[in-house]
């Protein structure tokens, strides 16, 4: 289904990588089209970028870098503050992981292109994308949110498990996950290692493994998913 042309907006392409963002804006430049680049330090600078210049069409990179504090500046944060401001917004990234971008989709983005096409793919698929015409396969960009849906209750899941841990058990299960043995965590707290064992013990009964290195990898599958 098309969508209404943008008529008169501009293209804002945000990206940490200079050299693609900078080769967009210069090919659409050369087109007649009002683009700038843009290189964000946050989340809120994405969308403070737009204020008060638009709507038009984000060409949104998934990854963008990491902020002041060292934390991952994801895109798809983004894109509900761009999409409430009226701009259209377009995803150009090579994550492989298709939740991430049925995430942006699910949050209101037009469509997503892969960042490992063809230069002349991407400046096609933005020519379409602000047109208003279609740029992903039918079904694709509905399988993208399924799969993003589906992450989503099975982060609900992981998350209820380790809720089930007292304070003191989620800290032992951060100890092995950071590589310390048994007895450093003992150690550590001042107890004996049977005591830590005990601990260890609770840890997969309540999180339902079998071994310290699923109880591990259980964790930082969590962690890891929260700094998206």
């Amino acid at each position: 289904m098309m969508t209404t042309p943008i008529r008169d907006g501009r293209v804002l392409v945000v990206d940490d990588h200079e050299l693609v963002g900078t080769s967009l804006v210069l090919a659409m430049r050369a087109e007649g089209e009002d683009a700038t680049y843009h290189r964000p330090s946050s989340v809120a600078d994405v969308v403070a970028a737009t204020s008060g210049a638009g709507p038009g069409m984000v060409v949104l990179d998934l990854d963008l870098g990491r902020d002041r504090n060292g934390e991952p500046i994801d895109g798809a944060a983004a894109v509900p503050g761009l999409v409430d401001l009226g701009w259209r917004v377009l995803v150009l990234s090579g994550t492989s992981d298709g939740s991430r971008v049925g995430a942006a989709l699910a949050a209101g983005g037009f469509g997503w292109m892969h960042k490992n096409a063809p230069f002349a793919a991407l400046l096609a698929t933005i020519r379409e994308a602000r047109a208003g015409r279609p740029v992903m396969p039918p079904g694709r960009r509905e399988r993208l949110i399924e799969l993003h849906e589906r992450r989503l209750e099975e982060n609900r899941e992981l998350a209820g498990r380790l809720a089930l841990l007292s304070p003191r058990e989620l800290e032992v299960l951060g100890h092995l996950a950071s590589g310390k043995r048994v007895q450093t965590i003992a150690e550590h707290y001042v107890v004996s290692v049977a005591t830590v064992r005990t601990q260890v013990r609770a840890v997969l009964t309540k999180l339902a493994v079998g071994s310290q290195l699923e109880a591990v990898a259980l964790f930082q599958r969590v962690r890891e998913r929260g700094r998206r």
